[in-house]
């Protein structure tokens, strides 16, 4: 009897211990195959990585972080920051119909396969884009923010985009398809990455769904870091056969943060595997302090493009009226619009290996009215710029010039490893103060300033601010409210501002406080 039990708990024993070394075999090839991956991205001559400490603004790690690249499905951040901004102003809600027109169900795959005529709604046009990267859902949503043109939206893109202090990056379209003047930066992806989790984290969420029902289909997401790497949250993934494979990745675990961007990745696996040895690498580096205020400054909002959703035609009606709905949308007022912002502006102070992209579009009848930026007090590399207060905008006129300068890569080539990439804080961007604006103070308090509203008179905007302040709690205790005039198509308007902020994260601090009391606002630098 002994002996038969003996023989039993060997056999099992032999048992249990098979099974241990085949898994930890299989951990051990799982370790090197990430590990061999990694390496082979390093070589890769069409790589550039960044890894940014998104509570400091430190860069902990950099490989040609300031080369041009093509951004390829990457396009689809900037797409959802201004769909983010466009819910966040009450301009379309995410019920909203978005109409395909032929142009947006046209669009190669990766999509959802709405034909023209058909709509889907705003919700399922973010999900369509977070998940399986959907080329037509982001044409069509681009073409409703855009007034009916992809092409419009896109200059909205990159102006937005040079707002936020990316100053490297053009968009040509909305979805990231192949186009040669489409190109951006590493650096410019993480401050775009930072940007949408620090400004709209209502909406940031979105970006860790794993799975949605699009009708009979589950459509699963493409980024497979969230939910098998601890702390990552989103954010996007892009592949064209001329960028490679991209990825932008948001980690917050244990009361660290940081962004990380891989470009032109060799294959998805290889691209992967980079990104976690990046994480593994550079998050222990990352601080778990700081993050009181933000790093990129909210620039100010778009145009109002949409008031009301675009009807939906059947799709034979909706092909032939397209040509008149789209010269119709030309004619249309624009209400509010970006400022203009110089090439030289927020320039990076790294060594370019690349070409900076050249004006690509031109904005005629425009009545500029606004304070010029100040030199930001602080060096962290991605450190926010101010952006002046809205430019009131009678028409809008986008003429496409004879010749456009194509941004082409920078060579195939790729430096050995740095030495020591612990910590860089170089400034990545800063701009210089006009030397006439700067000393001005005709328009109120020099320095930082929170802009309310806008209203018809004097008085009016005084009691907006005056409401604003008994709403604002201490933050806005030693504020001085002020109105500011300005001509806008005839009409005398006055601007609606606290000014009297010590710097930057004052500013901040209180447009936040204000927020939370329900009234709108953005912090600027005059």
């Amino acid at each position: 009897m002994s002996r038969s039990v003996s023989s039993v708990s060997s056999s099992r024993s032999g048992s249990f211990f098979a099974k241990l070394l085949a898994i930890l075999s299989v951990a051990v090839t799982i370790v090197l195959v990430d590990s061999v991956n990694a390496d082979a991205e390093a070589a890769n001559p069409k790589y550039a990585g960044i890894v940014v400490d998104a509570k400091t603004g430190n860069v902990l790690y950099s490989e040609n972080a300031d080369r041009l690249q093509y951004p390829a499905s990457l396009t689809k951040m900037m797409t959802l920051y201004m769909t983010f901004e466009a819910l966040e102003q009450g301009r379309i809600r995410l019920d909203t119909p978005v109409p395909f027109s032929a142009h947006a169900a046209a669009q190669a795959p990766t999509k959802l396969g709405v034909r023209a005529g058909g709509t889907i709604t705003v919700e399922q046009g973010i999900l369509g884009l977070v998940t399986l990267s959907a080329n037509d859902a982001a044409t069509a949503l681009g073409e409703m923010l855009g007034g009916g043109s992809e092409d419009r939206f896109a200059q909205l893109m990159t102006a937005k985009a040079h707002a936020l202090g990316m100053t490297r990056t053009t968009y040509r379209n909305a979805n990231g398809l192949p186009n040669t003047a489409q190109m951006t930066t590493a650096r410019d992806q993480a401050r775009l990455g930072i940007a949408l989790r620090q400004h709209f984290p209502q909406y940031y969420g979105y970006f860790s769904t794993r799975a949605f029902k699009f009708g009979s289909r589950t459509i699963r997401s493409h980024n497979r870091l969230v939910g098998s790497v601890r702390g990552v949250d989103g954010i996007k993934t892009g592949y064209t056969r001329a960028a490679g494979f991209n990825l932008v990745s948001s980690v917050q675990v244990d009361g660290k943060s940081i962004v990380g961007v891989v470009l032109g990745g060799a294959s998805t696996p290889a691209r992967d595997a980079q990104m976690r040895n990046l994480i593994a690498s550079y998050l222990p580096k990352a601080s778990s302090r700081g993050g009181s205020s933000a790093l990129i400054a909210q620039a100010a909002p778009a145009p109002a493009m949409i008031e009301t959703p675009a009807p939906v035609l059947p799709q034979k009606a909706q092909q032939k009226a397209q040509p008149q709905m789209a010269q119709q949308q030309v004619a249309k007022t624009i209400t509010a619009a970006q400022p203009p912002i110089s090439a030289a502006a927020a320039d990076l102070s790294l060594p370019h290996k690349g070409p900076l992209p050249d004006a690509r579009y031109q904005v005629a009848e425009t009545e500029v009215a606004y304070a010029e930026t100040a030199q930001p007090k602080s060096d962290n590399p991605l450190v926010a710029q101010p952006m002046p207060a809205p430019t009131k905008v009678k028409t809008m006129t986008f003429k496409q010039q004879a010749s456009v300068a194509v941004p082409t890569p920078a060579p195939a080539y790729m430096p050995p490893e740095q030495g020591d990439t612990s910590v860089d804080e170089v400034t990545t961007a800063s701009t210089t103060p006009s030397p006439t604006r700067a000393a001005s103070t005709s328009n109120g308090p020099a320095g930082w300033v929170v802009q309310v509203g806008v209203s018809p008179s004097r008085q009016m905007a005084m009691d907006l601010l005056e409401s604003a302040k008994s709403k604002g709690g201490k933050a806005l205790a030693s504020a001085k409210p002020f109105a500011v005039a300005y001509a806008a198509g005839g009409d005398q308007l006055y601007r609606a501002r606290f000014g009297g902020f010590d710097d930057q994260r004052d500013a901040v601090n209180a447009c936040k406080a204000l927020k939370k009391a329900g009234i709108k606002c953005w912090a600027a630098a005059q």
